[in-house]
């Protein structure tokens, strides 16, 4: 087949628009996209004269395409003589190209979001025109989210749970699963006094427009009967909500803090001594227990490249933890039990130890293998009781 424009290759052109978002985006802007001239090859001089019932076809299936302008340029060929051939190809209108494309339904759609917008929250327009095949897809919705807008707007910072909102057709899970294009849609509508600008992600959603956020708990295990909270020398496996646990009285000469929930629970007793069901990278909250400043810390982790990254963040909040049992003779130790780490981090750690450093290069850099990990659950019990009777 000759590499000649078809017309669904001019359709395919103007479809490209439309899945950039740019056809949609006239519409709130105002920036002229059309008439638009599209790219069209068609056949050579030497095609002309080998192919000319080919060339008479495709001319006609061209002028056959509704919504098209084929302009036509003549030819003089020594042996043809005198021909008209398609030089240019056009969309002229707006109309034309949401016809072509099969999206006059979808346009019109997005024009009635556009102007719901314009009249209600003429601040959220900018959103359309940088998302507008997004705000198709939650054309049905649409309203819903200009009113929680709009309730935001009325009771800024409120202090209220999401729950309270008090909205037809609006619920905390309305709000969770659609807070990515609310927390935008906020942005623009909300004065700055009314955003914490440090407050980023999908996870500060609450803290960010100032609502009320389910309270961050901090489970923990008493080490030694000395230090339990509650009457009796049991085991005792507390949780707390994090401003409970800031203002505890507690005087432990030794915290552990570990990720896996198994070693959690079988961490052994240790005089003086209490261990935390790790967090991830939420420590900001732990590390306003201030009594947490006179411990001494220890972090046990994976050793695998985000293993160190906690701890990295761990230590900007408290400089003075530890690693136990993330060292190189321990990695070496447990080959049997290597595994891969699925996204592996690349930056730089700038809280780490020489040595530590040097292992979270190693790891990072595919030096032992390609994305390296080894879980602190697979590491035998013995080393970590060795571990804690030499220290």
């Amino acid at each position: 087949m000759p590499a000649w424009s078809t017309p669904s290759d001019l359709r395919t052109q103007v479809q490209k628009l439309w899945d950039r978002g740019l056809i949609l985006s006239s519409l709130v802007t105002g920036d002229a996209v059309f008439p638009r001239r599209l790219i069209l090859k068609g056949p050579t001089s030497t095609e002309l004269a080998e192919r000319f019932d080919e060339v008479r076809a495709w001319i006609a299936e061209l002028r056959r395409q509704r919504h098209i302008r084929i302009e036509m340029r003549e030819v003089r060929h020594r042996i043809l003589g005198s021909n008209c051939v398609p030089e240019e190809a056009w969309v002229d209108t707006l109309d034309d190209a949401l016809a072509l494309i099969g999206k006059v339904r979808d346009a019109a759609r997005f024009k009635q979001l556009v102007a719901a917008t314009s009249e209600s929250q003429p601040a959220c327009l900018p959103w359309l025109a940088k998302y507008p095949l997004n705000a198709l897809e939650l054309a049905e919705v649409w309203p819903r989210l200009l009113d929680v807008v709009g309730w935001v707007q009325i009771h800024p910072r409120s202090g209220v749970y999401l729950r309270q909102i008090d909205l037809p057709g609006v619920h905390s899970k309305f709000i969770e699963t659609h807070r990515a294009a609310l927390a935008d849609l906020l942005d623009l509508s909300l004065p700055a006094e009314a955003v914490d600008r440090e407050a980023t992600g999908a996870g500060q959603f609450c803290r960010r427009f100032g609502f009320q956020d389910k309270p961050v708990r901090v489970r923990f295990r008493m080490l030694d009967p000395l230090l339990n909270l509650l009457p009796g020398d049991g085991d005792q496996d507390l949780t707390l909500n994090h401003d409970s646990f800031s203002g505890l009285e507690l005087h432990p000469e030794r915290v552990f803090i570990t990720e896996n929930e198994i070693n959690f629970l079988a961490f052994p007793r240790l005089p003086g001594s209490l261990v935390i069901f790790g967090a991830g990278y939420g420590f900001d909250r732990l590390a306003q227990a201030h009594w947490l400043q006179r411990c001494r810390i220890h972090y046990w982790g994976d050793i695998d490249t985000h293993g160190f990254a906690i701890l990295d963040q761990l230590r900007g909040y408290l400089p003075q933890v530890e690693s136990l049992l993330m060292d190189r003779e321990t990695l070496l130790a447990h080959r049997d039990h290597w595994a891969i780490e699925p996204k592996p981090e690349r930056r730089d750690l700038p809280h780490l130890t020489p040595d530590e450093g040097a292992l979270y290069d190693d790891l990072r850099d595919n030096r032992f293998g390609v994305a390296l990990r080894l879980e602190q659950e697979r590491i035998g019990f013995g080393w970590l009781e060795r571990a804690l009777a030499t220290d």
